[in-house]
């Protein structure tokens, strides 16, 4: 369960995100709703446990992000994985080793659940192709298959179909369940696309902080 108490951040003692408490239960879908400016990439940063609020607390099946010690980068990318608005694949690996570097981060020397992963998302062709030679869609999910290799408790996408069309917007999502069913993840969505939001039975709306 992802647990979400009085959370507020600010930027040069400017408040720019004030988040209402919400709970999520294992495998629910939510979305962060609200126009651009209002800090939804912010609360992913928090979510993420990369961006410690100015108040608040945040909980992930019980354990605290905030406000305890920091928790390394290991312990993050076993529990958390991030999609975010601009993929940062590496351009001079393969779609495989792009996936693989997740894993080196943790210590994993495993190389076939990578290749797996990628062909369950429609990859099998692709796996030795560099992002440059791969399609925005093919490049989206190269950027999934990293952020479940490690089979993380919480999956959180930034604006994951802000430079898509209608039909591949619609892809998108779907990918993205999928991939949650696969770790059996929480999945949260940063969007304010309008085309997407009635797929999400949870809704949390942020608006302008006030103070």
């Amino acid at each position: 369960m992802l647990a979400v108490r009085a959370v507020s951040h600010r930027y040069a003692n400017m408040l720019v995100l004030a988040v209402p408490d919400f709970e999520l239960a294992r495998d629910e879908h939510c979305a962060l709703i609200g126009p651009s400016g209002v800090g939804k990439t912010t609360l992913l940063h928090i979510l993420a446990g990369i961006l410690r609020p100015t108040s608040g607390s945040v909980s992930l099946d019980g354990e605290v992000l905030y406000p305890a010690t920091d928790h390394d980068d290991r312990w993050r990318a076993t529990r958390i994985g991030v999609i975010p608005q601009l993929l940062h694949l590496l351009p001079s690996l393969s779609a495989l080793d792009n996936v693989r570097l997740a894993q080196y981060f943790v210590g994993n020397a495993e190389s076939g659940t990578a290749s797996v992963l990628l062909k369950d998302l429609g990859l099998q062709a692709r796996l030795n192709a560099r992002p440059e030679r791969l399609s925005v869609g093919e490049q989206q999910r190269v950027a999934i298959a990293r952020a479940i290799v490690n089979k993380p408790r919480l999956l959180l996408a930034d604006e994951p179909t802000s430079s898509l069309d209608d039909a591949s917007s619609e892809r998108a999502v779907e990918l993205l369940f999928e991939a949650a069913r696969m770790t059996g993840a929480l999945l949260v969505v940063a969007t304010h696309d309008a085309r997407i939001r009635e797929r999400f039975a949870r809704q949390v709306h942020l608006a302008r902080a006030q103070g």
